[in-house]
């Protein structure tokens, strides 16, 4: 009987190792399930849910969300792995793929005997230099007020690429890229607000439909009939008035005696709503009489019938309870200022917009806000024929906008398709290795060892040769050359000829995270389950 059974005879516990060993098993579970998904070649997994519902996916951080984990070891791992997306936005696979490596390769030396924690000493120097080599290793990039948009590309390329087939995530590449740039603020140093790339869908056409929307897309339309449909060179008011009659706010009674005065007393009701939306005609006059130029009322508040039928008379689009979200964009995108009072109305307000339009499309009705001057905020339009292509095209585009943005923070880039970790792999051993003294040369070489998954993992899931492939990658490297794994060829490449670069931000947290988890697995030497919630189970009483 373990101490702690003593204290709580109804505890579990699993010491020595056996605790060991089920912590391993646990890392090299989940390295399994998702090390098919690296890369441009892995494979696509299928979530099956309990009411029969399917998504289809090849990314590790939905593939984490999803799924219903319930090993505790395995819980701890993908929440890491999650984390490191909530943080940078990819290297999801990579992460549960380098803990499971290093518990993998710990195994072979502790089943010889050598205790865990001098393996995490090693992990611990090997974790160090290798931050320490990443610094040196990666390329500083220009991002001033022009930025390198094709190194930009080139990021956004290698991650789409990942996540969706080659032609569309080619084609969400330039749409990521130019998304980013319109929304980068001006003053440099500010951070980039990706909220104001807004994600729209539509079931609708096919994939390779997706578009860029320079301007505002809103998930509704005109509510009257006599509304023109689509108008060119408008003003955009952004307004938040009340443009419907209003009941007061306490109860209150009016007494007439005749006829005659409750008709005055309804012409007054409605005279105080129908100054407010001769104000706003007399505003489109003011700007609109003599010249080619339209009208366009986007409001935040309710427009009633009667003040729909006025609007429309004078051949102005208006759009009543707009969301909020969308009135802080709109003010971005087409500029102006959003008005609270009739009494602010005024030419300085209104923003503009080269094409206003709406599109109908079964029941519901989109309104085109496009070809604005100096957009900061704007639209990525999803088309697809299904549920699953749109999820999975959304979830490619926001790790896609996530990728630009950091290269744009980080203002270096990093080489990818396995060229980092093969030269880190081989630092360590020919460097650092031999500065490390004792044992813990062994918790080196298990990290040296583990960064290599990557390169196996690309070449496996494009049907080449692991070992061989790893070979030659370090032979390569060994002669002077910065090279990758090309997953067509299965050959070494050079990575910046090729154009395949990864996030510096990533890749630094990769390093950073995954060797704590592992170390901190390998020290535990017993798992008790003798938490408060066992004392139900008839154990002694208070």
């Amino acid at each position: 009987m373990t101490s702690v059974q003593t204290v709580n005879p109804n505890a579990e516990t699993m010491g020595g190792r056996a605790a060991l060993f089920m912590n391993i098993n646990a890392a090299k579970g989940m390295y399994d399930v998702l090390r098919s998904n690296l890369g441009p070649k892995g494979t696509i997994k299928m979530l099956v849910g309990g009411a029969g519902d399917v998504k289809l996916t090849k990314d590790g951080n939905v593939l984490l969300r999803e799924m219903q984990i319930q090993h505790p070891t395995a819980v701890m791992i993908a929440r890491t792995a999650v984390a490191q997306d909530d943080i940078t936005g990819d290297g999801t696979t990579t992460t549960v793929m380098l803990i499971g490596e290093i518990m993998k390769q710990a195994e072979r030396y502790i089943q010889e005997g050598l205790h865990p924690r001098v393996i995490v000493e090693g992990l611990d120097a090997a974790k160090a230099a290798t931050i320490e080599f990443l610094d040196t290793f990666k390329q500083n990039v220009e991002v001033g007020e022009n930025p390198d948009r094709e190194i930009l590309r080139m990021v956004a390329r290698t991650s789409l690429r990942t996540k969706v087939f080659e032609e569309l995530a080619d084609q969400l590449t330039d749409i990521v890229t130019d998304a980013v740039m319109m929304i980068r603020p001006k003053e440099l140093g500010e951070p980039i607000d990706l909220h104001m790339v807004e994600i729209m869908h539509m079931r609708h056409k096919f994939a390779s439909d997706t578009k860029l929307v320079r301007g505002l897309v809103l998930d509704h339309g005109s509510r009257h009939p006599d509304m023109p449909r689509a108008l060119s060179n408008c003003f955009i008011l952004t307004c938040n008035i009340s443009l419907e009659y209003e009941k007061s706010e306490v109860n209150s009674g009016f007494f007439y005696s005749s006829a005659d005065q409750r008709e005055k007393m309804v012409a007054a009701e409605r005279k105080f709503t129908d100054d407010r939306v001769d104000k706003v005609i007399a505003l489109k006059r003011k700007v609109c009489e003599g010249t080619d130029k339209t009208f366009v009322v986007i409001n935040q508040k309710g427009i009633d019938p009667l003040s729909l039928e006025a609007l429309a008379k004078e051949g102005i689009i208006g759009l009543r309870r707009a969301k909020k979200r969308n009135m802080e964009r709109l003010i971005l995108a087409c500029g102006g200022y959003a008005v609270n009072s009739e009494e602010d109305l005024c030419p300085e307000c209104l923003g503009y917009a080269g094409e206003v339009y709406e599109h109908v499309l079964g029941e519901e009705k989109y309104t085109f806000v496009e070809d604005v001057k100096n957009p900061q905020s704007c639209t990525i339009l999803i088309k697809g024929q299904n549920d699953h292509t749109i999820a999975q095209i959304k979830d490619a585009i926001r790790d896609g906008l996530r990728s630009v943005t950091n290269v744009v923070n980080d203002k270096a880039v990093v080489q990818g398709a396995g060229a980092f970790e093969v030269a880190a792999a081989c630092h360590l051993r020919n460097n650092v290795k031999k500065n490390v003294e004792g044992r813990a040369k062994l918790g080196v070489e298990t990290f040296a060892e583990a960064l290599l998954v990557v390169p196996k993992t690309l070449a496996e899931n494009s049907g080449y040769d692991a070992q061989e492939v790893n070979i030659a990658l370090c032979d390569e490297h060994e002669n002077g050359n910065v090279v990758g794994l090309d997953v067509y060829t299965g050959e070494p490449l050079s990575p910046s000829t090729s154009g395949i670069y990864d996030n510096y931000i990533v890749k630094r947290q990769i390093i950073s995270s995954a060797p704590i988890i592992a170390s901190q697995l390998l020290l535990v030497d017993e798992i008790m389950r003798a938490g408060m919630n066992m004392r139900g189970k008839g154990g002694p009483g208070p």
